[in-house]
């Protein structure tokens, strides 16, 4: 069993940054990759961006140049943080892990309201 908890989102002004952090079971941790997945309101899941069990990065050109993904290996833990935000940034914000291109397991998932 994986267990995949997302925490970090909230309500958030134009111009501020999101951080979120992804806690993944730590015995498969280190050979998963993970990524985070966003759904607005009436649209269709996207991708923001992935990081490797080696910790190379992917990002959407949505948030490219103002994102970073990263891993913390002692707390088996992703980040993602978003600079910037608009409100075109408002989503649920998911968190899914796999191994490869295998079926993977997803995070119940963390809303990020951009308003002032």
């Amino acid at each position: 069993q994986v267990q995949v908890m997302e925490s970090g989102g909230g309500l958030v002004q134009p111009g501020g940054s999101l951080r979120l952090s992804c806690q993944i079971s730590r015995h498969v941790f280190n050979i998963y990759t993970t990524d985070w997945f966003r759904q607005a309101p009436g649209k269709q899941r996207e991708l923001v961006a992935t990081i490797s069990p080696r910790g190379r990065t992917t990002y959407a050109d949505s948030v490219w140049g103002r994102s970073d993904i990263s891993r913390d290996d002692t707390n088996h833990t992703v980040w993602l943080r978003i600079d910037n935000l608009s409100p075109d940034d408002t989503a649920i914000y998911y968190c899914y892990t796999r191994f490869g291109e295998s079926k993977g397991y997803w995070g119940q998932g963390t809303l990020v309201t951009v308003s002032s």
